[in-house]
């Protein structure tokens, strides 16, 4: 299988990606996250104060690891972020799938605490372009990453 590129943003390279766990859980649960798109793991790495780092990866899928991909926004979808933003623990090594973005994060929130109803939720998403997603839930899932360099995002020179 071909590698793709990933990316990761933080304050800082991470040559060594973790599953770490936080205070709050994310869409597909604890997990390191990564996405296909440039452009949001910049945003990742710029939403605190301080300059932030773009890690990037190869990626190599493992066919014989427990993988849950989402190809679009769905029922499915929802309903999966829905049971992981409560705490859902899920045995899948890798989740890939849309990401909502902040307004349909506000939506979703919305629909998990019954102020709006499935149908409404998907009216005011359908218009909304979601990115991408990839999480690595599992120690033989981070073996399918290679770090490859990182760049500042403030300027994007590289320090591969």
């Amino acid at each position: 299988m071909k590698p793709i590129e990933i990316y990761h943003g933080s304050t800082e390279a991470v040559v060594f990606p973790e599953i770490r766990k936080t205070r709050y859980t994310k869409d597909f649960s604890w997990g390191f996250y990564c996405t296909k798109n440039y452009e949001q793991a910049y945003r990742w790495a710029n939403r605190r104060n301080g300059a932030g780092v773009v890690s990037i990866y190869s990626y190599v899928e493992n066919e014989s690891l427990k993988i849950l991909k989402f190809e679009e926004m769905t029922d499915e979808w929802l309903d999966f972020i829905g049971k992981c933003r409560a705490g859902y623990i899920h045995s899948y090594d890798i989740v890939e799938g849309p990401m909502a973005d902040d307004t349909i994060w506000n939506f979703v929130n919305d629909f998990l605490n019954g102020d709006i109803s499935r149908e409404i939720f998907w009216a005011y998403a359908k218009f909304k372009h979601p990115t991408h997603q990839i999480s690595f839930h599992s120690i033989r899932a981070l073996e399918c990453l290679r770090f490859e360099g990182s760049e500042n995002a403030d300027d994007r020179e590289a320090e591969k």
